[in-house]
């Protein structure tokens, strides 16, 4: 399961520019604690030195392009860093330009993971044409799709460097189930056939609607669920509060909560969550519990103790049952509205 870039001794691509994106992610994210003059200076001096040896003496740094890109929008309205200080991204946050152009000279291979059993295979195709539109446009991309139906996983005219993997899993009696399996079959798949450096683990009854790019890049992302990230005090989120189950989160503790349909990050640190939650759903069905929300009561209590490195608000999942309030300016993915009762094979919502 280790990346192409690790396997072969080499310092991987995503890690070679640790320092100026630091730098960059300071200035975007904390430019209330330091001058644009001072961001600009930091960014000249490090770029002439350090971003020739990072990209290519060919290559110019944006950040000697045009400093005003990553001011060209400030959001005050909304927190944009968390108390650990990791980047909390917004639209108006970030230059989707130059972070795109960052990473495209890294030409990352991504792997989206999404499960289509049952009747959800009726939402491949939508999921997947609109990614194309929309979802790290020109990088290289590889979609997973973990289904009980191969014949019915459409054909869809990709992007070059884009591929689609039909992975074969058996049916089940209860959407439940289907939810809980996601991290067991992740775990095996990744650890013998997903060859990348970023995995996101995406629902398939979703569609992009905006732009969704490599802002949403880290060692591990997480996205804020839509129903819970403003005016709800956390001992309100709907954490696993039975302390007979491996999600238990007291009382008191919590971050965030943190939706299950939509994270990622780099493959190995994906593969030690996946492997880690689905140990421990194997656990509580040994001792006849289930999670309150199944894996998302476990990647929550997983993100609780091993922080993400990047926060992306609920543009990067909203749903379409939902208005859309003022502080979300872009939908990037939304979940469809369907009828729960016909598509889940025990009904349910």
């Amino acid at each position: 399961m280790t990346s192409q870039v690790h396997r072969e001794g080499k310092i991987p691509k995503t890690e070679r520019v640790c320092f100026v994106s630091a730098v960059v992610g300071l200035c975007v994210y904390q430019y209330r604690f330091i001058s644009e003059i001072k961001c600009w200076t930091i960014l000249a001096d490090i770029s002439k030195k350090a971003y020739a040896n990072l990209f290519g003496a060919e290559t110019e740094s944006p950040a000697v392009v045009n400093p005003n890109l990553y001011f060209s929008t400030r959001r005050t309205d909304v927190a944009t860093v968390t108390n650990w200080n990791a980047p909390l991204v917004w639209e108006g946050t970030f230059d989707p330009i130059v972070i795109d152009d960052i990473y495209k000279k890294m030409d990352p291979r991504v792997a989206v993971v999404v499960f289509a059993v049952g009747k959800y295979t009726r939402f491949i195709k939508g999921f997947l044409e609109s990614a194309e539109n929309h979802f790290l446009v020109d990088f290289r991309v590889t979609y997973y799709v973990f289904t009980d139906n191969a014949k019915g996983v459409p054909q869809v005219a990709l992007g070059k460097g884009r591929n689609i993997t039909v992975v074969p899993v058996p049916s089940a009696n209860r959407w439940q189930d289907v939810v809980l399996s996601r991290m067991k079959w992740a775990t095996i798949t990744i650890d013998k056939q997903v060859g990348a450096d970023y995995l996101f683990m995406m629902d398939i009854d979703s569609i992009f609607y905006n732009r969704f790019g490599a802002e949403s890049l880290s060692r591990l992302s997480a996205v804020l669920h839509r129903g819970y990230y403003k005016n709800t005090k956390r001992n309100r989120f709907p954490y696993e509060r039975r302390p007979q189950s491996k999600a238990y989160i007291p009382a008191g503790e919590g971050d965030y909560y943190y939706t299950a349909a939509v994270w990622s990050g780099y493959l190995e640190d994906m593969y030690k969550l996946v492997k880690h939650c689905y140990f421990q759903s194997e656990e509580d069905k040994k001792n006849n519990i289930e999670a309150v929300w199944q894996e998302e009561s476990h990647l929550n209590k997983y993100l609780l103790y091993n922080k993400p490195t990047k926060v992306l608000s609920p543009e990067y999942l909203w749903s379409d049952y939902d208005k859309v309030p003022l502080d979300i300016k872009v939908v990037r993915i939304s979940q469809l509205r369907k009828n729960y009762a016909e598509v889940r094979p025990n009904g349910g919502h």
